[in-house]
């Protein structure tokens, strides 16, 4: 007995050890910072606003952390949380930061950046000639907004082109109607859903769109276009996903809360009675539609043809700060029913087909991707 109470006393003193060194060690690097900080106040050859630097240094831990988290000054959250009613616009691209500039996630289809040809993966590194570099991605954000019918001017970096690229992309409000449907194929007999964003409404417009064929055309197979689709509301990916499934595991989230530690099961019923599903899917393909694409390619619901997805297979949520600002904070991970991870690695087609025109346009007589899914659901 009383070795044993010596073993726990010994442990307990061991984590009180380990305990304080963790803290000198932390308070050591509190001290160099604070050292730092003194020694650019005092000899950096431009004055500075050490309020500023401090900002800086925020943002820093936050987005070493991963390419979603920030902080928001009280300015800027303050602006991320104003509703514009129409007096500003947008150019219709989800981004993130990589390497400290800001890289396109997704051109939203139909929208000023679409048409100006900015593509997913791109590198935004000028803003109206300002470099982006040392700036946070709502800095960033803020210097794209402006007033509806103004342009700007973006200068960008494309993997495999030397020269960087301007572009001109006039602000507009950006509306985006979710959900296009239309029967294609020579026969008109595959019914082709583009889906654009997982919004409030996504799933209503897209469930309609395929009772209309389901009664009127009977189609011999779908076609589910989510190319340079951003993601959306989770809960859409869902309602969307278990449509076309009859049961199964459609996604789980984990997090260290176990309130973020969540699985999402499909009910009973497929929404077009086990016909056959080809999704397309690209670079611009990210977070919502990767959970569609990645949990149909897992129980073997659909073929996935195209690139593979983006990777961004996190949660984020926005917490306020006592200062008025706010931080954006990956809180969660998305997994699929095969239990793996689509952060950072993004969803694999089971048929790889490139992009290969150069002009090529999203459902289109170019649309080389989409003539493959055609041939391949009439073979």
């Amino acid at each position: 007995m009383i070795k044993k109470i010596f073993l726990i006393i010994l442990i307990l003193n061991f984590q009180n050890f380990a305990n304080a060194n963790k803290y000198d060690e932390l308070y050591g690097k509190i001290d160099l910072f604070g050292e730092v900080l003194e020694k650019i106040d005092k000899e950096y050859i431009d004055e500075i606003d050490q309020a500023d630097v401090m900002d800086s240094a925020i943002n820093g831990v936050l987005q070493s952390l991963d390419p979603y988290s920030s902080y928001m000054s009280p300015e800027l959250f303050r602006d991320m949380q104003t509703d514009t009613r129409g007096e500003f616009g947008g150019l219709g691209i989800e981004i993130g930061m990589e390497a400290g500039v800001v890289k396109v996630i997704s051109p939203i289809d139909g929208t000023p950046a679409d048409k100006a040809g900015i593509k997913a993966g791109d590198f935004i590194v000028k803003i109206d000639g300002e470099q982006v570099q040392g700036k946070t991605l709502m800095e960033s954000v803020k210097l794209m907004r402006g007033p509806v019918g103004t342009s700007i001017k973006l200068t960008i970096r494309r993997k495999n082109v030397k020269k960087a690229l301007e572009f001109e992309v006039e602000r507009k409000i950006i509306e985006v109607k979710s959900v296009k449907a239309k029967l294609i194929g020579k026969k008109k007999n595959i019914a082709y859903v583009r889906l654009k964003s997982f919004n409030e409404n996504s799933d209503n417009q897209l469930i309609d769109n395929i009772k209309i064929f389901e009664n009127k055309n009977n189609p011999l197979g779908y076609v589910i276009d989510v190319r340079n689709n951003p993601g959306g509301l989770l809960a859409q990916a869902i309602r969307i996903t278990d449509f076309f499934l009859d049961d199964g595991e459609i996604v789980s989230t984990k997090g260290r809360k176990r309130s973020e530690t969540r699985k999402f099961f499909a009910k009973s019923g497929d929404g077009i009675s086990g016909k056959p599903i080809i999704i397309l899917i690209n670079n611009g393909s990210a977070s919502a539609s990767e959970i569609l694409a990645g949990a149909l390619k897992d129980h073997k619901r659909a073929i996935l043809i195209g690139e593979t997805s983006y990777g961004k297979g996190s949660v984020q949520s926005i917490i306020p700060l006592k200062n008025g600002g706010g931080m954006r904070l990956t809180i969660s991970k998305y997994y699929l029913p095969s239990g793996k991870s689509i952060s950072e690695v993004g969803v694999d087609p089971d048929i790889f087909v490139e992009e290969v025109e150069s002009n090529f346009k999203i459902d289109t007589e170019t649309d080389n991707q989409l003539d493959y899914a055609i041939k391949l659901l009439q073979s």
